[in-house]
């Protein structure tokens, strides 16, 4: 199985070259390191998404996405115009059973035309969500054994 999407952290090496000053870069990195600590609070709008994972093989490409605390019947799963979209609704109650608060997850990936989107399945268990997403035919990958003469 391919990771087939990463997001690689920016390095800049600190090791002197030939006419270059050490601290090159250092103030970038001290940026980043900033914006990763402090990312949630920075993007607010982006506090009701959620991480997911994408793997593919030959035959498919995965979802792999953590939504604990969520019940079965509080999640949907769409593919809609080439997007996968994945909502979940969480109700916190108190005491009495009254709904107090309700929080909503949202997350849409874009999905490649070689996706059959009418195959699409999906499972939930242990407050994870797989998604299986079967490749087309001919995006499926082929070997060819060339002759040598």
């Amino acid at each position: 199985m391919n990771l087939i999407r990463y997001s690689y952290p920016r390095t800049t090496s600190l090791v002197p070259a030939f006419g270059r000053n050490p601290w090159t870069g250092l103030e970038s990195e001290i940026d980043r390191l900033f914006e990763t600590a402090l990312g949630d609070f920075a993007q607010p709008a982006l506090e009701h998404r959620f991480p997911v994972d994408l793997y593919e093989d030959k035959e498919n490409t995965y979802v792999r996405a953590e939504l604990p605390g969520l019940a079965r019947d509080d999640i949907s799963v769409e593919v809609v115009n080439d997007y996968l979209t994945i909502n979940g609704n969480r109700k916190v109650t108190d005491d009495d059973g009254k709904v107090t608060e309700t929080f909503s997850l949202n997350r849409s990936i874009a999905l490649s035309e070689s996706v059959q989107a009418d195959k699409v399945t999906a499972s939930y268990e242990n407050g994870v969500l797989s998604v299986t997403l079967p490749k087309r035919e001919e995006a499926k990958p082929k070997k060819v054994t060339i002759e040598i003469k």
